[in-house]
Formats: C-alpha cells, structure tokens, sequence
C-alpha cells in the first residue's frame, strides 16, 4: 500500500510511522517546514510522544516514510490512502472554524486524478455528524472534477489514540470506519487492516462513525460532571469522594470517573459542542459543561479569602506531561483568583517565562515568597513538592490529587472532595468530618 498522511502533528506523525511500520510507503504532509525537516532527518518534531523517535528513525532511514510540504503533489502520486488529520479550530464557544480542514481537503481535491484502485480520503479529525458527506466530499468532486464513490471513495475514520501513547493506542482500540458507500467503507476496511493489529470494524455510514466519536468523547465529560458534583457533595459531607467512587466502582456495572479542577484539551471540552451543533435539544451535555466549567472557580473559592494574596498556579497545560494549552482550567482559574482580588503568578515545568507571558500569565521566578498555591496540571515533578519548594506559602489546593499532604507539614492542602488528613490509598476509610476551606495567611 502507499499511503500519504496530511498535518504530521500529535495524531498525524504517529499514524503515518505506524503505516510506515507495517512495511508501507507513506508520504508524510506538512506546511510547517520545521516540521518536515524535522521528520526527514528522523527527529521528532514534538517531546514526549513514547515510541516515536525510535519509529522515526526505523522509518526515515530505510525509505518507508518522507515529508513533504505540497500535499497536492503527494495526492497526485495515486496513492491507495489519504489521510487528513488537521486541526479543527475552534473558539471560545466550541464552534469550528472550518478554514484549515477546507484548505487541507482542497489540496487533496487538487491532486485527485483518476487511478486503479480509486484513491480513497479518509477523514480522521473530529467533526460534527453530517460533515464527510455534506461538507468534504463534494469539495473534494469539485476540486478535481472526479465522481465521488467511483473515482475516487470518501470515508470518516476517527482517531481514537491519547497522546504520548499513539502509536501504542492505534493496535489497542478497534479502528472505526464509516463510509459514504458500501465499497467505499469495505475498502477503507481493508486499507486499515493492511497495517493495524487492532480490529477495523465498518460502521454503516459516515454519519455512524461521526456520532460514536462524539458520543465517546461526550460521555467522558457527563461522567467526570457526574464526580465533580459527586466531590462537591463530599466537601460538604467531609467524606472521601474517592474512597466513595472506588466503592460504587466495585459494581461492574458502574465506572465513575475521578474528579479535578478542570476539563481542558482540544477533545472533551469541543467535541460535546459538535454533538449539540446537531442535536439542540440534547439537555445531560449542556449540564455537564456548566458543571465542568464551574470546577476552576470552585478550586478558587477553597481557598477562601485571597484579596491582596499571591496565589500561583502550578501548571498552566491542560493536562500533565503534554505542552498544550487548548481550553485549560488554568485561564478559567486565573481569572477567577483575580476577580477575588488575588495577585496571580504561574509556572510550568514546559513553559518558559516569554512562553507564560504570551499566554496571558506573571511568571513566577521559582523564589520569591507566595500565600498559597493551586495545582492545575498533574505534571509529574508536582508529585515531589514540599512546602519548602514554595516559600511562604500558607494553603494549597490540590486540584489534580497528586501532592502528597504529608510534604506539607503544618500546611493545608485541600483536594477536591476529600478533607484534609485523607490518605493517598484511595480506598482508605474516613471518619466523616466538617471542614471550612482553608485560608491562607496574609
């Protein structure tokens, strides 16, 4: 098989040295020319992405994969694959901005021609239901004058891989393929099986495979909504809240999620909005959002007083070990600390100071005296802090259960739904207790 791969990011990269693993040729696709001269010297243009400088210069350096920056080019090679994995923008509401998609998917109609077998596009960034069939292959036909489903076959195949372990998630879940045909989706079937361990399993339709990406992706926000409100509960109870999930877990029948301070990555906070771009009338995602949203805010508020305070947050990324930033608790809870009048600092073992500033945030310079301290990201270095490492600090919240109190002797240090003195054994036993939220000193 030879396959190209257009937008060589966190999921594009992996999947094409995974194709390339197989024993395929694979174009990679990029217009960032760092990025391409990055991959054709056998580098991984981005850290942290386990296996990928190994398959990189497997790949690279015996022919199987190269980077280009001309998609249209590669696409014109006719090749029996294409797979676009562009970012879809969004904005502060979650609504898409469709120009990169649509520039991507008229370089692919430009390089379309006529071939044996037809070429097949296969769409794996996340959309909203209706997107492959009314939106991507009518502009693919018009770009390159092709008839869809003869000359030239559209499918949507989501990805479903977690970053920093792609290349491991593409042989561990089922790979999903909707088509707008039925020889259309039995190719694209065949095409994944000729390079992933996984099962491929065809979804009927596009339209099929569009909405199990979403309904996925939405069900991870209802649930972690459902234990967020679950740790609020518990604060006002003084009981463990993880001690109380692990409990109702022990049923096979009940998988609640854990709780924290945010929701953030370019998935769980969107991908609920492309599902109600749909189906307005959906009431539980719509819930589940407010409750999600609310969560910096309330970390904020267990701090209690912090007019006139120092409070820095630790860890400006949505999510620990990754250096992204997309819909993060950490803008939400700055915000929300500031409006309490707090003078806010931030750090990020990924960021440098011009990189926080850019974003909006006060670096702080690793030394100088704070009042108290949010943890935002479950980066992994947190997991070794003690209250020396933040001189003068007088209270923590930890919103990412990952600090352990015992390095805070004589500090507070609040975790989401679980008092103070709880244990790190999540099934531990605690009496039930009342707590006020922990101020720091002046």
């Amino acid at each position: 098989m030879r396959a190209v791969v257009v937008a060589l990011g966190k999921v594009g990269l992996p999947l094409a040295a995974r194709i390339a693993l197989a024993g395929h040729e694979v174009v990679g696709c990029d217009v960032d020319r760092r990025v391409v001269d990055a991959v054709n010297a056998g580098e991984a243009p981005f850290p942290n992405e386990a296996g990928l400088p190994e398959a990189l210069a497997q790949t690279v350096g015996d022919g199987r994969l190269r980077a280009v920056t001309d998609t249209a080019a590669a696409v014109a090679e006719s090749p029996d694959l294409v797979v676009a994995v562009p970012p879809l923008i969004v904005d502060a509401g979650a609504r898409p901005d469709w120009a990169i998609l649509d520039a991507v998917v008229d370089d692919i109609g430009r390089g379309l021609h006529r071939s044996q077998p037809p070429t097949t596009v296969s769409i794996e960034t996340t959309v909203p239901v209706g997107t492959t069939r009314g939106r991507v292959a009518p502009a693919l036909a018009a770009r390159s004058g092709l008839r869809g489903e003869d000359e030239f076959h559209t499918i949507f195949s989501p990805e479903r891989v977690f970053s920093g372990r792609a290349i491991e998630d593409l042989d561990k879940y089922p790979k999903l393929v909707g088509g707008l045909s039925e020889a259309g989706e039995r190719r694209g079937i065949d095409l994944y099986a000729s390079f992933l361990d996984a099962e491929v399993r065809g979804l009927g339709s596009a339209e099929a495979a569009e909405l199990s990406k979403l309904a996925e992706t939405t069900y991870r926000d209802i649930n972690i909504a459902f234990a967020n409100e679950l740790a609020r509960y518990a604060d006002r109870l003084g009981v463990d809240v993880l001690s109380v999930i692990d409990a109702a877990n022990s049923q096979p029948y009940s998988h609640v999620h854990r709780p924290g301070i945010a929701v953030g990555g370019h998935c769980i906070p969107v991908y609920p909005r492309f599902l109600l771009a749909g189906d307005p009338g959906a009431r539980i995602p719509v819930a589940a959002r407010e409750v999600n949203e609310q969560m910096p805010a309330y970390a904020a508020d267990l701090l209690g007083d912090v007019d006139g305070r120092r409070v820095l947050i630790l860890g400006v990324a949505y999510r620990g070990g990754v250096k992204e930033t997309a819909f993060s608790g950490a803008f939400a809870l700055r915000d929300a600390l500031a409006g309490r009048g707090a003078e806010v600092l931030a750090t990020d073992p990924l960021f440098d100071d011009a990189e926080l500033a850019a974003l909006g945030f006060t670096p702080w310079d690793g030394t100088s005296a704070v009042d108290a301290a949010v943890v935002q990201a479950d980066h992994g270095e947190y997991a070794e802090l003690r209250a020396t490492d933040l001189p003068g600090v007088a209270a923590v919240v930890d919103g990412r259960g990952i600090l352990d109190p015992a390095r805070f002797d004589g500090v507070p240090v609040r975790r989401i739904g679980r008092p103070e003195g709880a244990a790190q054994d999540p099934g531990s036993s605690i009496a039930p207790t009342t707590r006020s939220p922990a101020r720091p000193s002046p």
